[in-house]
């Protein structure tokens, strides 16, 4: 008799956006271009709570069994309309795809990326799953209370 050898099913497979080695190494790296798109000439402690709105929506999606806005650091990060750095029109977008650690705001990312997805980085939002630039005031956000300013950031955890 012979042993039966099980084969996943192919699924459809997207080719990477950014390099990296596995689906660790590319929430990483997609969390880290992020933050160097968003934050970039913010201070750490902003740069960690733009971190902190991406694992929040990750955490709220785990919890609910998904969410629209994704269920996983690149899904939240790249969905169009919500981190503007990755629309295919923002200015800096050629540069948020070929920065490296050799840029030392980009290695602050890293290191921030690192610990937001290890779950070893402290929310300075207190749960916020939206933000935007003080000073600007989207629609989403009229009505709403915001939890936190860090920045020139201001964080908001009353958002569906």
């Amino acid at each position: 008799m012979r042993a039966r050898v099980l084969k996943p099913e192919p699924g459809p497979v997207a080719a990477p956006l950014v390099p990296s080695v596995d689906a660790h190494g590319q929430a990483i790296d997609t969390l880290a271009r992020t933050l160097w798109g968003e934050a970039r000439g913010e201070s750490v402690r902003a740069m960690e709570a733009v971190a902190a709105v991406v694992m929040n929506r990750v955490g709220r999606a785990r919890d609910h069994g998904g969410w629209w806005w994704g269920n996983d650091v690149v899904a939240v990060c790249r969905l169009p309309g919500q981190f503007p750095c990755w629309d295919p029109d923002a200015p800096g977008r050629l540069g948020l795809l070929s920065v490296t650690a050799a840029d030392p705001v980009f290695a602050a990312a890293q290191r921030i990326a690192r610990r937001a997805v290890a779950g070893l980085l402290d929310d300075p939002t207190g749960g916020a799953t939206h933000m935007h630039r003080a000073g600007m005031n989207p629609q989403w956000a009229q009505g709403r209370s915001v939890c936190a300013e860090i920045g020139g950031f201001q964080f908001y955890d009353d958002v569906e």
